[in-house]
């Protein structure tokens, strides 16, 4: 993966309402989920969702599929796996990660 891409996609994310809508497409799974659905279940506006999701789209990190009347919108999984990589890549230095490398990290866990 190339850095513009990943830069492209992380700042896509930077930001509250576009992470919130790639989250909940990542969770709702290939069958993703409508436009309409999307923008209730965060509870935004159709137009802001609407920007929100073109800069995702633009960022590669969703689809976008008609369906009839409908868009349906759905996470790509190829992307995130591939900006996940790159972010991982050469992870502690080629060894064996330590506990706190693990990827199941406790919302709980304070950042200093």
């Amino acid at each position: 993966m190339q850095a513009d891409i990943v830069i492209r996609a992380l700042g896509a994310l930077a930001q509250e309402h576009r992470l919130a809508a790639f989250r909940a497409l990542v969770q709702a799974g290939e069958s993703g989920l409508s436009a309409g659905t999307l923008a209730e279940a965060l509870q935004l506006p159709n137009s802001s969702l609407s920007f929100h999701l073109a800069q995702l789209t633009n960022a590669g990190l969703i689809r976008q599929q008609r369906q009839g009347r409908s868009l349906i919108y759905s996470a790509d999984y190829a992307a995130m796996n591939g900006l996940m990589g790159y972010l991982t890549k050469n992870c502690c230095a080629g060894a064996v990660c330590a506990a706190d490398a693990n990827c199941s990290i406790s919302e709980e866990r304070n950042v200093a």
